[in-house]
């Protein structure tokens, strides 16, 4: 069975809150390593994270000043302002362990007991731009299988748009921008097989950062972490042998929600990666679609690319 890890960003409540209603959900122990960031270890699913999504304030968390230093006091006064500031627009962080993805639906419990306690998502703020993302692991890591799924998710980009109904706040924000035109032609064409080197070099040129809305880097970073540290110069990069696909809102405050529906939108990418007579079929329609004349700019590629998955593969 495949695993899947799961980020879940919300405000509305503390660290240790979190941390106890995760416990309480799953069991284990609550590892408090600094003021931002929590491990709840043990439980039956795995190792829980829990963090404040700020780089900075974790980092300060984790140095130790002297109590005796004058500078260094002031410094935590700062520190306290900022993070009080910071509460009000930077989410928390639950990040799960890698579950099997038939006991994903475990994690509905959790949502609720968030959801009751206080968690706000996606749409209680002007400006949060929470997310929820999933980090499936392939089916292999060859080349052709990772390519696949680029092609796959590349050419349904414009549905899952659509029916994961993005907040425009998310959408500006420029975590989940969309991938260049010519990198996207570059890797639909139907020839575009190459080999890990060239893969993750093609990647790294026309995608030299984490904002996109299926990052490659975690990926790219386990295969060949020389490679791509060369280009990525950036921490938050944690190599693993995973997509992660960061699209989604997190509507966790709304009655109702779990991670189901975006769960079924990227199974239809997975869908499509594994049928191979449909995905050429519809990365030629795509192809097509891209060199249309400018008389049929307006064309709404989400709908053809429906027809295209009813007419070419009966998805």
């Amino acid at each position: 069975m495949r695993r899947v890890g799961v980020e879940l960003e919300f405000s509305g409540l503390t660290l240790e809150n979190i941390a106890l209603l995760i416990r309480e959900q799953f069991g284990g122990a609550i590892i408090a390593h600094t003021a931002y960031e929590n491990t709840i270890t043990g439980t039956s699913l795995g190792d829980f994270k829990v963090e404040l999504d700020f780089q900075y304030l974790k980092e300060k968390g984790r140095y130790k000043p002297d109590p005796e230093d004058f500078l260094a006091q002031f410094d935590e006064w700062s520190e306290l302002i900022l993070r009080t500031a910071a509460e009000q627009i930077v989410p928390f962080e639950v990040v799960t362990p890698p579950i099997p993805m038939d006991r994903l639906g475990e994690l509905e419990q959790l949502i609720l007991r968030l959801r009751e306690s206080g968690a706000q998502g996606t749409e209680s703020g002007a400006f949060y731009a929470f997310g929820l993302h999933f980090n499936p692991e392939l089916p292999s890591l060859d080349p052709e299988t990772i390519v696949s799924y680029l092609k796959a998710f590349l050419c349904l980009y414009d549905w899952l748009i659509h029916y994961s109904k993005i907040d425009l706040t998310r959408a500006m924000s420029g975590y989940i921008s969309p991938f260049p035109t010519d990198y996207i032609r570059q890797v639909v064409d139907l020839d575009y097989h190459p080999n890990q080197d060239r893969l993750i070099d093609d990647y790294l040129i026309a995608n030299p950062t984490r904002n996109r809305a299926l990052d490659m880097l975690p990926l790219f970073s386990y295969l060949d972490k020389t490679r791509t540290l060369s280009v990525i110069d950036d921490h938050r990069v944690h190599a693993r042998p995973t997509l992660h696909y960061r699209l989604p809102n997190c509507q966790i405050d709304k009655p109702g929600w779990n991670i189901d529906r975006d769960w079924h939108n990227w199974l239809m990418v997975e869908r499509l990666a594994c049928n191979r007579e449909c995905l050429n079929a519809i990365c030629r329609a795509y192809i097509e679609f891209l060199e249309r004349p400018v008389v049929e700019l307006f064309q709404d590629w989400q709908e053809m690319v429906e027809a295209c998955l009813k007419h070419y593969c009966a998805l």
